[in-house]
């Protein structure tokens, strides 16, 4: 019987230390204003070009005019690209074409006379999110367009037996401002609610569950403590 009692007295001090220590309170939005609060543009969601971006390198060629080419030029995390005696281009956000388009009329301005100029994609930047918390491998995870909240959790072994579920938050930065939302993974993979994609940046962190945390601590403790030995 004492041991008993010595279990229950664990198992409360585990309590209160598991809500001093562990648990994750969020005032995040949920439900709709949680979608709505980490909403992606269409044009983000469903490009239908490739937009340069930071981390990107680039071939550029001006026909018949090698000191004007260069390849594997990169573009920097300001969005800009420097190139041969042209100087300084903002790319980021602009198609290669776009892109092109601008180096044109920069050189027809100052240097040549109808320049015939290419910008092709040589290696796109590497994108990555962050998933922290409640998983069995945290870390940074490289991502592709389309990648949802149940990938980056899949790319993260999936939450543990002592994560909380409903309390999963995506944030995301746009334009120096940080938004959140507050998500249910498992209505997500019931089908009752939309899958969140995430984007580039984004950090995900899976909230600790009190209660199971206690009762698994309890659990691998219990064999050392011979609980359930007869009395």
């Amino acid at each position: 019987m004492r041991v008993f009692v010595n279990a229950v007295m664990i198992v409360a001090a585990g309590s209160m230390l598991a809500g001093c220590e562990r648990t994750v309170r969020s005032d995040l939005p949920t439900g709709t204003q949680a979608y709505e609060a980490i909403a992606i543009p269409a044009e983000v969601a469903n490009p239908t070009a490739y937009l340069l971006r930071a981390g990107d390198r680039i071939n550029m060629s001006v026909l018949q005019e090698e000191d004007f080419s260069a390849d594997k030029i990169l573009i920097d995390n300001t969005g800009n690209v420097t190139l041969p005696i042209i100087g300084t281009i903002h790319a980021a956000g602009l198609t290669p074409d776009g892109l092109a388009a601008q180096i044109r009329e920069r050189l027809a301005q100052t240097y040549l006379r109808d320049p015939v100029v290419s910008v092709l994609l040589e290696t796109p930047a590497v994108t990555t999110i962050s998933v922290e918390g409640e998983v069995e491998y945290p870390g940074v995870f490289e991502i592709a367009p389309g990648h949802t909240l149940l990938t980056a959790l899949a790319l993260a072994r999936s939450p543990t037996d002592k994560a909380k579920l409903d309390q999963v938050m995506i944030f995301r930065t746009v334009d120096g401002e940080r938004y959140g939302g507050r998500f249910d993974v498992a209505a997500i993979r019931a089908g009752r609610v939309p899958d969140p994609l995430v984007i580039p940046g984004d950090v995900v962190v899976v909230g600790y569950s009190q209660a199971r945390g206690v009762f698994q601590d309890f659990l691998k403790a219990a064999p050392l403590l011979n609980v359930f030995t007869r009395y």
